[in-house]
């Protein structure tokens, strides 16, 4: 058939089976063919240095920072573990002194009162072996979790909140897991590692768990920089791991009555709801 029949009058004459989209199969086979693969940015272009001083020894060093702007924001995990295009930023949100030890979480380093510095100063500061001011370029995950853990005992020797502590367990979870992903399938020992980090990230994501389930009962909102909506959801997630129906629906329940909840944490509720639905009914039919 000419898809062109009747433009002769015009001066216009095509013949045969004229393809509309041909030209643009050619290119797009030309581009496929060439051989060239996307050009992936490397960690460090999404980094910049910050310059900080200590509130406990009062000393200065550079620490990495993610670059406003720079990463883009992919769908995050059902447990809103935030996900980005070629970057873990969840390696960058944690500040660590190399010369005292002080380590904690981006939002709170800078707030310390006096009674948890001199706690610090005295049960890590005093033990600390300076570690230098140099920085690698990028942090593997071996690094930001050893941070992780360094703030999360700093916390405990600050008496922190339970919901702080919680929410590092609940980071270092999450780069277990970040880190099992990113391993190698080509390594002869992946799945040794694999199950290593499984286990690390499980134990870690049962200490969140307890910690937020205590917060929620002594702490007021917004809690780590969360509402209270967003920790319902997030409790009905991680007790949806554990098979804690009741405690998942009962946060499911303040969500769908919450006038200050967004309809996209209400729209993850009615998600995860029909997966406690679709899980029940399977249990039934197995009895």
């Amino acid at each position: 058939m000419n898809l062109f029949a009747g433009l002769e009058k015009f001066g216009i004459k095509m013949e045969g089976n004229t393809s509309l989209f041909e030209e643009e199969k050619k290119a797009n086979a030309s581009a496929n063919g060439s051989g060239q693969k996307e050009e992936i940015p490397s960690e460090e272009t999404f980094l910049l240095d910050k310059n900080m001083q200590c509130p406990v020894c009062y000393k200065s060093f550079k620490t990495k920072i993610i670059k406003n702007g720079r990463a883009r924001r992919l769908e995050p995990d059902m447990d809103l573990r935030p996900r980005f295009e070629y970057i873990d930023t969840i390696k960058y949100n944690a500040i660590s002194c190399p010369y005292c030890g002080y380590t904690a979480l981006n939002r709170y380093f800078e707030h310390i009162s006096s009674i948890q510095r001199k706690l610090i100063n005295e049960q890590i500061s005093s033990k600390f072996s300076p570690t230098g001011s140099a920085e690698a370029a990028v942090l593997d995950y071996d690094t930001a979790i050893e941070r992780y853990k360094l703030a999360l005992y700093n916390t405990i020797v600050k008496k922190g909140k339970n919901s702080e502590k919680a929410y590092i367990c609940l980071n270092i979870a999450w780069l277990y897991r970040g880190k099992a992903e990113s391993i190698d399938e080509a390594d002869k020992d992946a799945e040794a590692k694999k199950k290593e980090c499984k286990e690390q990230e499980e134990a870690f994501y049962q200490q969140a768990f307890e910690g937020f389930m205590k917060a929620i009962s002594t702490e007021d909102f917004p809690m780590c920089g969360m509402d209270s909506t967003t920790v319902d959801y997030l409790l009905a997630t991680m007790s949806y791991h554990y098979k804690k129906y009741d405690v998942t629906s009962k946060c499911l329940a303040r969500i769908q009555t919450s006038a200050s909840a967004s309809k996209t944490i209400k729209d993850r509720a009615l998600d995860l709801k029909e997966k406690i639905r679709a899980d029940m009914k399977n249990n039934k039919a197995k009895q």
